[in-house]
């Protein structure tokens, strides 16, 4: 029986039923979960980890990415265009990469996360150019440490079919779900406490079949596992919609019968007020992903008015070419910040979005074993350490994480098990990975 014992944090925000904020507590971890929180606990024999100075949260939840990216960071002629733009900048550069390029992107992005406090990601891959598989994620995310929730993309409709991405890159609609049954068979882990679960993801309205999004959703319940893609991300998309299938994007995702608790979709900006309805009702959740959203100048997200519809939110930091970072916590201030250019000062308070990044995040995925620190829960933490410069005058330390900062965890645990320590990864050779990603970057741009 493996214990730590995080001793004398600054304040522990627990984003238990209560979201209580406890002064000078320490937290009880035990083979993976929380064993306990309060003050003085003991714990003989534990190791512990020194945590005064610090304010403790459970880990952040990224709700959408797409990790291959990482290697296409800041590509001339993608910088300043729309989202139809951009992708047709970026769609040959990324059908030259393969398998290398996208365990080693992985990598880069997850190790980018978990330094920005994130424990758990979700993953959206939808391209598999020269032998590339879900497999190259999944490696990387084990050797990381990460708690993974990898979805198996898409895209079916290409060029020639009136779809936008070029035909190379999509896959017969047959095989396609006859991988994601396999992945699902393989890897998948319904059990809580899973390190790994696979979700069904066809890529978005304008790449893929209203046939695969219909069978993508059959199957996917037929297993027990969820569903997810693109909806309603800019103009360009919902003109798409009307166009294409006569009807807004939120009715094409009912139709097809994506909506429900089993179901997310990211970037949601231009959902009306019926779809929003429709979305709480249904119990469907949003990946809110702000940074990209502004990257790409697709608007600003209704998030103050799905919240109080009642609409599952959480955080997503979208893919490295559209962001192009990856730091969650930063992609929470900047959450907070745009509710308030669209809906007031008071629109949305520094706990409301931590909350939205911690427990929202394990909300929408699923995942009622996660995103709270209390007793049974997993023992997914992040440590921040307030006591510098950032943060240096701060009279509430906890609203401090997203009003000024830190932006880097000092410690990070997932699963019990210490990711980041000291500000450092743990389990791998970072300087090794990133000298990898710019070798592999340098060669894509020549």
């Amino acid at each position: 029986m493996s214990e730590i014992l995080i001793r004398g944090a600054g304040v522990v925000v627990t984003m238990d039923g209560a979201r209580r904020e406890l002064a000078g507590a320490d937290v009880l971890i035990r083979d993976g979960r929380i064993a306990g929180v309060g003050p003085a606990l003991l714990a003989l024999g534990a190791e512990e980890v020194l945590a005064d100075g610090c304010v403790v949260t459970p880990g952040l939840v990224n709700t959408h990415h797409h990790l291959f990216q990482t290697l296409t960071r800041a590509v001339p002629g993608g910088q300043d265009a729309l989202l139809f733009g951009w992708l047709r900048t970026l769609y040959p550069i990324w059908a030259r990469m393969g398998p290398e390029e996208m365990r080693v992107s992985a990598l880069t992005g997850l190790a980018e996360l978990a330094l920005s406090g994130c424990t758990m990601s979700s993953d959206h891959l939808y391209l598999f150019p020269n032998g590339a598989r879900l497999e190259d994620t999944i490696d990387a995310a084990r050797e990381i440490g990460l708690r993974f929730h990898p979805t198996r993309g898409a895209m079916s409709i290409g060029e020639s079919a009136g779809g936008l991405p070029p035909d190379s890159l999509v896959e017969k609609e047959g095989a396609i779900l006859k991988d994601c049954l396999r992945l699902i068979d393989a890897f998948h882990d319904p059990r809580p406490g899973a390190m790994l679960r696979i979700g069904v993801a066809p890529c978005s309205p304008f790449s893929v079949s209203r046939d695969l999004m219909r069978e993508a959703a059959l199957l996917a319940r037929d297993k027990g596992v969820m569903l997810h893609t693109h909806l309603a991300e800019n103009d360009e998309d919902v003109a798409w919609s009307q166009a294409h299938f006569g009807c807004r994007p939120g009715q094409y995702a009912e139709d097809l019968g994506w909506t429900g608790a089993d179901v997310w979709h990211a970037h949601c900006v231009k959902l009306d007020a019926a779809e929003i309805g429709l979305f709480a009702a249904s119990r469907t959740g949003v990946a809110h992903c702000p940074c990209s959203n502004c990257r790409l100048g697709s608007g600003i997200a209704p998030v103050r008015q799905m919240r109080d519809r009642g609409v599952k939110v959480a955080l997503g930091v979208d893919g490295s070419a559209s962001n192009d970072a990856g730091n969650l916590i930063g992609e929470a201030r900047m959450a907070m910040l745009l509710q308030r250019v669209q809906n007031g000062a008071n629109a949305m308070s520094a706990r409301e979005m931590l909350e939205i990044a911690t427990l929202g995040g394990a909300q929408v995925l699923g995942r009622d074993d996660c995103g709270a620190i209390e007793p049974g829960k997993r023992a997914d933490l992040a440590i921040w350490d307030v006591s510098g410069l950032e943060a240096a005058g701060a009279w509430d330390p906890v609203a401090a994480l997203l009003l000024s900062g830190p932006m880097r965890v000092r410690h990070l645990f997932v699963e019990g098990r210490q990711v980041v320590r000291d500000g450092q990864i743990t389990t791998i050779d970072l300087p090794r990975v990133i000298e990898a990603q710019n070798r592999l970057a340098r060669a894509l741009a020549g």
